[in-house]
């Protein structure tokens, strides 16, 4: 089996220079000599056969459980010595039959009905909020932050993308802004306390909830700003603005025609949407397998191809695609460097498989940023072509430290061009 692996290695293994040792001791070296090098142990007959049967999972796995073990380099080097070689393309036959499998069966696999949506959120995002503030900005921005200069902390790059949400909404005090998967709260928050918007946020995760309550009862939001446990098909009334923040990610491929008429169906005809979600810019796929079953099960990032034309049978209308390319890879990789330097505390929390997990993760989802294929979208949203300025200068949000403009907005009118 380890010759088999070898072998199958060496044709991916170009730019990097990878050694292989196996449970007998054997070595085998592949790729660029000239290359840093990274040395992996397999410590285990059995890890070997999975790395051939079904290595999208199975890398994963073996980290996760000890049978794969880092001699010389990270698993983030391991991961990105495999991403730069692989790339958009799926590498082996064997790899794109699985993926051919999984691609025809993945309309089941993000069936998400409100109780499987339930149980998908709290899967993920009910762990401790202890651990979440080991590597995440005191908001708690769990999403893409927005990196205006290299130099930029993540806490002014997490600041900065909430500045360019509120202009590309063009929001003014006394907006009736929804919020769906609102997460801890920070971005509502931030809104009704730096805009003066009356904010509702809508979650499944009761953890999240706990914590975006805390916030809204701050007496200098006098009330702007309030945080429910609700699925965002059961949400009523009409709102001037919509935000929804890494949420579509959850929402499957069988349920975009629901969200976006949901989004339609809440929004002010004067009203104006921003939808912000991680997607792939090679065209539809599948979810990760190892992804799907240890960190975000029913979650799918979708291509625009996905997007759009469903889009257009809601009555909606696209008035501004942005792609930010590379800024959640930055994220991700500070995230990462805060977690490893906290380590410790995260495994005092749980224990080392769940440490394991969390590097795996934190490491190949920003190599999927770097070399495969991951953007983030924003989409702008309006019922009317008049809802918003007619340029993009206003998207460009004011210098940091200032605040929205004074100006309420008037209810029956539209934003003047």
């Amino acid at each position: 089996m380890s010759y088999l692996l070898s072998a199958g290695l060496k044709r991916i293994v170009k730019t990097g220079h990878l050694e292989l040792v196996t449970h007998k001791g054997r070595r085998f070296t592949m790729g660029d000599p000239a290359a840093p090098k990274v040395v992996v142990r397999l410590n285990t007959a059995g890890i070997a056969r999975r790395l051939l049967r079904d290595p999208s999972l199975a890398l994963g796995e073996g980290y996760m459980d000890g049978e794969i073990d880092m001699l010389e380099g990270s698993i983030a080097d391991l991961l990105e010595l495999f991403a730069r070689d692989i790339g958009t393309g799926d590498g082996s036959w064997p790899m794109r039959a699985l993926r051919a499998v999984r691609f025809a069966g993945r309309r089941i696999a993000q069936l998400n009905p409100r109780a499987r949506s339930r149980r998908n959120v709290a899967h993920h995002y009910d762990l401790s909020g202890r651990l979440y503030d080991l590597f995440l900005d005191p908001e708690r921005q769990y999403s893409c932050a927005f990196f205006e200069k290299p130099s930029d902390s993540l806490e002014t790059a997490q600041r900065n993308k909430m500045r360019r949400l509120a202009a590309k909404l063009a929001l003014r005090p006394g907006d009736r802004v929804l919020d769906i998967g609102s997460g801890w709260g920070g971005l509502g928050t931030y809104f009704a306390r730096a805009f003066g918007a009356c904010v509702t946020g809508v979650t499944l995760s009761t953890e999240q909830l706990a914590v975006a309550q805390q916030r809204a009862a701050d007496p200098a939001l006098a009330g702007r700003a309030q945080f429910k446990l609700q699925d965002y098909r059961d949400v009523a009334g009409r709102f001037d603005r919509i935000v929804s923040v890494g949420m579509l990610e959850h929402v499957g491929v069988d349920h975009y025609r629901t969200y976006f008429d949901d989004v339609a169906r809440l929004l002010a005809d004067d009203g104006a949407a921003v939808i912000h979600t991680i997607g792939r810019s090679d065209g539809p796929g599948v979810t990760n397998p190892w992804i799907t079953k240890y960190i975000f099960p029913g979650g799918y990032t979708p291509a625009l191809s996905e997007l759009l034309p469903i889009v257009e049978k809601t009555g909606l209308i696209v008035t501004d695609v942005e792609v930010l390319r590379m800024h959640y890879a930055w994220t991700l990789a500070e995230w990462r460097r805060r977690f490893m330097a906290r380590r410790d505390e995260a495994k005092a929390l749980y224990d080392e498989r769940f440490c394991r997990m969390w590097e795996f993760y934190l490491a190949g989802a920003e190599m999927g940023f770097r070399y495969q294929g991951l953007v983030v979208f924003q989409l702008q949203l309006a019922k009317r072509n008049d809802a918003l300025p007619f340029t993009r200068d206003y998207m460009t949000p004011p210098p940091r430290g200032t605040i929205a403009p004074v100006q309420p907005r008037e209810r029956d009118s539209a934003i003047g061009g």
